[in-house]
């Protein structure tokens, strides 16, 4: 028995450069984010005894690798080298083998990077049993549009074999199409575990013949969706011949998190607030010891609506959630506040008006009480209509025909009563 460590997608020293209007310690909290995340990839290794560690790309977030960041990787494999921990590595689209180098030297004892001119092969043996191959290739540039998983072929060699791969498998469209590949192409290679990289979402692919697994990346970078929650990396035990689900383990020292706050409830701006503020403490005793990005989204109808289209109203509340998580540790910070709300409608009072908005409201109730009555269409003749349309108008107005009629009769009564925007 014996485990390793699957992680990928590093990108050591992203800029963030979204986030420049953060405050200098927040700033450089985030510049120093991946950085940490991969001392703390490090560490989990040798707390956990790996046999070895695999990285399957993108390990700087660009071509041009920052020195700072060659250095703190160097730094980390020397560590590992010290205790024993093989670490082997293959380039990806962001930082491909055709990119500079401060590190021209020999890597530390055990550090195998892998090239780009075929699938090479590692033994990872352990007094003199072998444990594991670990099969390997590289981007040779950013752009590559070739299935790189067509050049893996199991060997007769004994132990599992791991299969070390940058890809994107399926066509997963937030990710660029880079070594596309299918499940099919990865089974045909007869690996046992499939340590890949690319995708950006933690996910297991398939759990077993083979194993099959995105790790995600070590730091988020967004508040995108495959960006936010926890991120880490996969510790993977082996018991004999069979790979065990593996494990994932957060190592993020900085996380994106989403808020949703629906309106309907709140009287006014300092509910709000208190509101928005008991979403940050939740999210503070969910999340733990990390430093948060928070981004809120403002949903639903209610009396405050109207206190939010006031001018600069969001900007300000913004302003003043910021000003109050100022001397939070570690640090919270919020991004932005999205406003998608709707004013009030108070059907009550417009059912007893008598006007024109009263007569609308109360022919939609109708249809959603009587949805089979076609009295509902006037002088109106069916048969002059387009089937298609006859057939939504004779069908019950339930499940997406009742949502549709509701966002018509919503959207009408605003437009009556002076809302839209």
């Amino acid at each position: 028995m014996f485990r390793f460590v699957h992680a990928a997608d590093l990108h050591l020293d992203t800029p963030f450069q979204a986030m420049v209007r953060a405050t200098p310690t927040i700033a450089d909290a985030l510049r120093d984010a991946s950085l940490d995340a991969f001392d703390s990839l490090v560490q989990l290794a040798i707390d956990r005894e790996a046999a070895f560690l695999v990285i399957a790309g993108d390990v700087y977030d660009g071509s041009e690798r920052g020195v700072r960041a060659q250095f703190r990787f160097l730094r980390g494999l020397e560590r590992l080298s010290t205790h024993g921990i093989q670490t082997l590595v293959v380039h990806g689209n962001h930082d491909p083998v055709d990119g500079w180098s401060a590190i021209r030297g020999q890597w530390p004892d055990g550090v195998t990077v892998f090239g780009y001119t075929g699938v090479e092969t590692v033994p990872i043996d352990r007094n003199g049993n072998r444990l594991a191959t670990v099969y390997g290739v590289s981007y040779p540039t950013r752009a590559v549009a070739e299935n790189l998983s067509l050049r893996f072929r199991r060997t007769s060699d004994p132990g599992i074999h791991i299969g070390l791969l940058h890809c994107n498998v399926g066509g997963d469209r937030d990710h660029e199409a880079y070594s596309p590949c299918s499940l099919d192409d990865l089974r045909q290679a007869q690996m046992d575990y499939w340590a890949l990289g690319h995708i950006h979402k933690r996910q297991v692919l398939s759990p077993h013949g083979p194993s099959v697994v995105y790790p995600g990346n070590t730091q988020g970078r967004s508040h995108k969706p495959s960006e936010m929650g926890p991120k880490g990396a996969m510790v993977v035990t082996v018991d004999g011949q069979m790979v065990r689900p593996p494990e994932f383990v957060p190592l993020d020292r900085v996380r994106f998190v989403g808020v949703e706050v629906d309106v309907a409830r709140i009287a006014d701006l300092p509910a709000l607030s208190r509101a928005l503020m008991g979403h940050a403490g939740a999210a503070r005793a969910e999340h733990g010891n990390r430093g948060l990005l928070l981004r809120a989204v403002l949903k639903g109808r209610g009396p405050v609506h109207r206190d939010l289209s006031r001018p600069n109203a969001v900007d300000e509340l913004l302003r003043d959630l910021r000003d109050a998580a100022e001397t939070d540790e570690p640090f919270l910070w919020w991004e932005s506040i999205r406003r998608e709300t709707q004013p009030d409608l108070d059907r009550s009072v417009i059912r007893q008006r008598g006007d024109f908005a009263s007569e609308l409201l109360r022919r939609s109730e109708d249809i959603r009480a009587n949805p089979e009555s076609t009295e509902r269409f006037g002088a109106a003749k069916l048969d002059a209509l387009p089937p298609s349309i006859v057939q939504f108008l004779s069908e019950d107005l339930n499940g997406s025909h009742a949502a549709l009629l509701q966002s018509a009769e919503d959207l009408a009564l605003d437009m009556l009563e002076g809302n839209a925007s």
